[in-house]
């Protein structure tokens, strides 16, 4: 799959409805938030794994470790896990006697993944971009990632698997590291071209809805951002002041 705007192959191994040959497909916003807690609760409380519908809800709108954060209805998100079911992402399963339907991802039956790979992955999915140091340490509470090395190692082969599930993103304004986004639904790609882009070609290159949906998203970001280093300078021990005798 290319895209005509230029963006990077993208997309996820699913079935084809035909027999279950692999063919690539593009999954939407929701449903990457989705698939990122399934793999998140199978990777840190494997106890309560597989998840009830009730139980996913509320893991899409966490609002900690999630970026944006996001209110989904239960409505909403058995739509889009129908749509992850039909694409051969995610599982439904209900044991003898149980009223409640519990749901799985199976991206494993699709990519061969290693843990620190899932791992690093996953976070993209439910943080957006973030630099190789961002995504070592907060992906540690799945699985542990040595050293910088291990990351950065993990994430090449990421870009290298076939189709593409990451990318390095060009160097932004006022940062001084690079920073890795997923491919799974290729909006992160488009965002990272229109940096590239002469504004007067812009509009012919990525469609309007598209453009307004990298805008918010880039908004909620920063308010992200924002909150986070309010929070840091809360909990910040006041500086005593030192008079001079």
């Amino acid at each position: 799959m290319v895209y005509n705007s230029g963006v990077a192959r993208c997309g996820v191994l699913t079935a084809d409805g035909t027999g279950g040959r692999a063919v690539e497909a593009v999954i939407d916003d929701a449903e990457v938030r989705i698939l990122g807690c399934l793999i998140e609760k199978e990777m840190t409380t494997p106890e309560y794994y597989p998840l009830s519908l009730n139980a996913l809800t509320g893991a899409c709108n966490q609002k900690t470790n999630r970026s944006p954060v996001v209110a989904y209805d239960e409505a909403t998100v058995a739509e889009k896990l129908e749509s992850l079911r039909q694409k051969g992402l995610a599982g439904r399963i209900q044991a003898p006697g149980s009223r409640v339907a519990k749901y799985l991802h199976a991206v494993l039956d699709r990519h061969d993944l290693s843990r620190q790979e899932l791992a690093l992955l996953c976070e993209l999915m439910l943080r957006g971009p973030q630099t190789p140091g961002e995504l070592r340490s907060r992906a540690e509470r799945m699985c542990p990632i040595g050293s910088m090395e291990d990351a950065e190692r993990a994430l090449q082969a990421l870009i290298e698997h076939d189709p593409p599930l990451v990318e390095k993103l060009p160097r932004e304004l006022g940062r001084k590291e690079r920073r890795y986004a997923h491919l799974l639904s290729c909006g992160i790609g488009v965002a990272g071209k229109i940096a590239e882009t002469p504004r007067d070609t812009l509009s012919s290159q990525v469609p309007l809805d598209r453009r307004v949906a990298l805008l918010e998203r880039e908004v909620a970001e920063l308010r992200n951002e924002l909150q986070t280093l309010k929070d840091s300078i809360r909990g910040a021990p006041p500086e005593s002041n030192h008079s001079s005798s």
